[in-house]
């Protein structure tokens, strides 16, 4: 007499979990996210860990971090598009649309970003409005070239500790790129801040371009690699694979590729 035995499979409970797109009332949410995946982040940190800041540390400076992080998420949701992934927001995205930016004046004032002139030290504000911001904004210019003003920016994607390894980033970004694909492409541009994500974003079909360093002289340099997704019209591939698979041999025969 023999026995079957029966094994049902189960899921996690975060594998179904969907991309959702948030608004302003979400803003604090998003960002406390971003705030906890970045703490480790040298660049996050990088207008903060100055030698002017009376010895603090990171810790000390974490809620001046998460405040920044709400102004940057609060410009997005005015200006771009922030996504969510997780019963409480594990995962975040910030995507910047052609056209768009966070730097106009109206932006600044609503998002509260100005406050930053007054919560930064003097090597802070040097830092985040001399360096930071102008070197990122020249070198999406240099790199994208003519293809700048029609290029979707991943500003920031990031989950906490307890829920990475679920696949949410790859979801955050490819909510955006499936949807590009399939209405033609458009190029997207990001900036990784950690050598250990590039493999992920070349999977997602990025390319490493360029390799900057802000303040390379000083305690803390902050590397980033400058990656790009060239764009990809799946309507052209769909169209090709169609006409594939309905090439007739025949009264009632197909021949598939």
């Amino acid at each position: 007499m023999s026995t079957t035995t029966t094994t049902t499979l189960t899921l996690p409970s975060y594998a179904s979990d969907e991309v959702r797109e948030l608004g302003i009332e979400d803003c604090k949410a998003a960002a406390d996210t971003l705030a906890e995946a970045f703490y480790k982040d040298d660049v996050a940190f990088y207008f903060l860990d100055t030698p002017d800041n009376g010895g603090k540390t990171r810790e000390e400076l974490y809620p001046l971090h998460n405040e920044i992080l709400e102004y940057i998420v609060a410009a997005h949701c005015y200006n771009g598009l922030v996504l969510s992934i997780g019963e409480n927001h594990e995962g975040v995205a910030l995507w910047m649309p052609p056209g768009q930016n966070m730097d106009d004046w109206f932006t600044i004032f609503r998002s509260g970003m100005w406050r930053l002139w007054y919560k930064l030290t003097k090597e802070g504000k040097r830092r985040y409005f001399d360096e930071f911001m102008e070197i990122l904004h020249r070198t999406k210019e240099s790199v994208m070239g003519a293809q700048d003003s029609d290029t979707w920016y991943l500003v920031y994607v990031g989950v906490v500790p307890s829920a990475r390894g679920r696949g949410y980033a790859r979801k955050l970004i490819e909510y955006v790129t499936k949807k590009l694909d399939a209405e033609g492409g458009k190029p997207c541009y990001l900036e990784s801040s950690h050598p250990r994500n590039v493999a992920m974003y070349q999977k997602l079909g990025f390319v490493k371009q360029r390799h900057i360093v802000l303040g390379p002289n000083c305690s803390n340099p902050a590397p980033l690699d400058i990656m790009v997704r060239p764009p990809m019209d799946r309507r052209r591939e769909n169209n090709s694979s169609s006409r594939k698979m309905s090439v007739a041999t025949g009264p009632g025969r197909v021949l598939s590729a």
